[in-house]
C-alpha cells in the first residue's frame, strides 16, 4: 500500500536543530511520503529539502539580543522567501525547530491560513519572556517538549504538550581504546575537552578564555591533553588561527564531541545542549556563558531562573559550576577545575541520575501524534 502525500515546511538552523528535524522527518517517513521545504543543516538536507536559491542555514546563526539587529536586512530577507516558498507549495505543517522568535512569524502567518504549526523545542518560557504563552496557545497547534520539566509549566497553563525526550538519552560511551587508536592518542594522557560553541561569535567571545585556562591546567597538570570537537571544518579553521592554541597540547576534529567527551572526565563547555551531552557521556561540565555587555544587561533582567546549564535544570539544583558573564574567567574555569578533581566522586554520583531523567516519548511515538494532528 502506497503512503499518503504531504508536504512539510521546515526551519532546523543551529546545529543541535538539524539533528532533531532530521529525526522527526525520518520518523515521519515511516508515515508518509513526504515532500519537504525549507531550511535546513547537512543533516536535514538528506531528506531532499526545496531551498530558495542563495540561502544558507548559517546565515541564521545570530545569538544575543543585538546581533539580529545587526543582521536584520538579511534576516527580513529570509523570512520573507521562505514564507513565500511555504505558501506556494501549499504545505500541509509547519515544523519550526528551535529558535522559536524567528519560527514565531511562520507559525502565526501560517496558522492563519490553516495550516497545522508544530514548534519543536519549546521556547524557554519557564525561564524568561513567560507572556510568550498566549502567543503559544493560538499559533502554535502542537509543542514537542525536550525535557518533562517544559511539559510540566504547559500543564499548569492549560496549553497542550507531548515530551519527546532528548536524543542524548540514546547516547552510549564506546570502548576507550576505539576512540584512542581512531584518533592517535595517548592513552596515558589526562584528557579535558573543551567545547567552545557551534557559533563563530562564540568562538570569538570565549574560547580565547578557554584558551589560557587549559594553559593554567597545564602548568599545574603537566599530563593534560586537550580535546576540541569542532561543529564544522569554518569553526576548526577558525579555532586553529587563534592565539595561543599552540601552547597547548591538543588534538582537533569535526563532530567528534561524543568520542571526545568519552574520554574527558571533565570538559569545559559552552553552555547550550553540548553540556547535556558531557554530563550524558560521563563528563563533568563547567558551563560557561558570556555575552556582550549590553546583551546581558537586557537578558539578567528577563530571565527569571537562577540555572542556566540543563543538566543543573535537570538536577533543579546548582551541582555543577555555572561561570556567567562577569564570573567568567581563566582562573574561575581553573579553580572550578581543581574544586571538580577534589570531590569527583559527589560529581559522579549526580551524573548518573541525568541519563534517566531525559528519557521521553521518543520520535515515533511524536511522529503518530503529528498523524493524529493532521
Amino acid at each position: 500500500m502506497s503512503k499518503e502525500k504531504i508536504k512539510v515546511g521546515i526551519i532546523a538552523a543551529e546545529h543541535s536543530s538539524d539533528r532533531l528535524g532530521a529525526k522527526l522527518i525520518e520518523s515521519l517517513q515511516h508515515i508518509y511520503d513526504i515532500d519537504l521545504y525549507g531550511l535546513g543543516g547537512t543533516e536535514v538536507n538528506f531528506s531532499k529539502i526545496i531551498t530558495p536559491t542563495g540561502m544558507d542555514h548559517r546565515d541564521l546563526h545570530v545569538m544575543g539580543l543585538i546581533d539580529p539587529l545587526i543582521k536584520l536586512p538579511k534576516l527580513l530577507s529570509i523570512r520573507r522567501k521562505l514564507l513565500k516558498l511555504f505558501l506556494e507549495k501549499k504545505i500541509d505543517i509547519f515544523i519550526g525547530v528551535d529558535s522559536p522568535d524567528f519560527n514565531m512569524f511562520f507559525h502565526k502567518k501560517l496558522k492563519s491560513k490553516n495550516i497545522k504549526t508544530i514548534q519543536l523545542v519549546s521556547p524557554s518560557i519557564w525561564a524568561w519572556r513567560e507572556n510568550r504563552i498566549k502567543a503559544i496557545k493560538k499559533n502554535i497547534d502542537f509543542t514537542i517538549c525536550l525535557f518533562k520539566f517544559e511539559c510540566d509549566f504547559y500543564i499548569k497553563k492549560n496549553v497542550e504538550s507531548f515530551f519527546l525526550g532528548h536524543p542524548f538519552n540514546e547516547l552510549n560511551q564506546k570502548k576507550d581504546q576505539e576512540i584512542l587508536t581512531k584518533y592517535k592518542l595517548d592513552s596515558s594522557k589526562d584528557f579535558i575537552s573543551i567545547l567552545p560553541g557551534s557559533r563563530s561569535s562564540e568562538i570569538s567571545k570565549l574560547m580565547p578564555v578557554y584558551l589560557k585556562a587549559a594553559k593554567k591546567i597545564l602548568e599545574k597538570n603537566s599530563n593534560s591533553f586537550f580535546l576540541i570537537p569542532a561543529a564544522n571544518k569554518n569553526l576548526a579553521k577558525m579555532i586553529l588561527s587563534l592565539k595561543g592554541i599552540n601552547e597547548i597540547p591538543y588534538n582537533i576534529s569535526v563532530n567528534s564531541a561524543e568520542d571526545y567527551l568519552t574520554l574527558s572526565s571533565i570538559s569545559i563547555v559552552t553552555s547550550g545542549t553540548a553540556s547535556l551531552e558531557a554530563a550524558v557521556l560521563g563528563s563533568v561540565p563547567i558551563i560557561c556563558y558570556k555575552t556582550g555587555r549590553l546583551n546581558y544587561s537586557i537578558l539578567s533582567r528577563l530571565i527569571k531562573t537562577q540555572l542556566i546549564g540543563l543538566p543543573n535544570l535537570l538536577l533543579q539544583e546548582k551541582i555543577f559550576p555555572e561561570l556567567i558573564q562577569n564570573t567568567l574567567s581563566s582562573n574561575s574555569i581553573v579553580a572550578s577545575y581543581l574544586e571538580i578533581l577534589s570531590n569527583k566522586d559527589k560529581y559522579d554520583f549526580h551524573l548518573l541520575k541525568i541519563k534517566s531523567l531525559i528519557k521521553g516519548k521518543g520520535f515515533p511515538a511524536a511522529a503518530t501524534a503529528i498523524k493524529n494532528l493532521l
